[in-house]
């Protein structure tokens, strides 16, 4: 993807979350950290572009929900949780950049869970390259990307790699898969 595809799919994922919900009351969306969190605000922007109103954006960290935490790293980076709103009886749409075996979206709802009990959770990613572990799905996809389980994807942003677009290719030595 291009970043005018990642821009496209913004656009058409922001329409998709207000008419599955029938409007924004009530609705929140909340990034998982790290490239969900600019996604977030961008599908945010989004929404506010035409719809007129602003839905409440959080960040969520999921490192210590991890069932690999073990296998991820020894000192793990913690980037933060930011949910500065009340997340009871709202629906919340988990926003991430990348749906692989579900593992992530599975700690994450642990983790939101912790921060109170949501109405209702929905899942927009940009990319959803299959291979699912867990019975897990998303409610709003941005592209499926069929994939090897041998190959990377790499979902880039301006906001945290100066720029927009989707990679795809095999991991370097150490790198673990998206």
């Amino acid at each position: 993807m291009a970043a005018e595809d990642i821009r496209r799919a913004v656009i058409r994922i922001s329409h998709e979350i207000v008419e599955k919900h029938g409007g924004t009351d009530g609705l929140a969306l909340v990034g998982i950290q790290r490239r969900g969190v600019p996604l977030a605000r961008r599908i945010a922007d989004a929404i506010a572009e035409h719809e007129g109103v602003m839905l409440p954006v959080g960040a969520l960290d999921i490192t210590f929900y991890r069932d690999d935490l073990s296998l991820v790293a020894q000192q793990p980076i913690v980037k933060g949780t930011d949910i500065g709103f009340d997340l009871n009886g709202r629906t919340v749409v988990l926003v991430d950049d990348v749906l692989y075996t579900g593992r992530t979206i599975r700690a994450a709802m642990d983790a939101l869970m912790d921060f109170g009990r949501p109405r209702a959770i929905r899942l927009a990613v940009m990319v959803d390259r299959g291979h699912r572990e867990l019975p897990i799905r998303a409610d709003h996809v941005g592209k499926n990307v069929p994939t090897s389980r041998e190959e990377v994807v790499h979902v880039l942003l301006e906001e945290v790699d100066g720029e927009d677009g989707v990679e795809i290719g095999r991991p370097a030595a150490g790198d673990a898969a998206s």
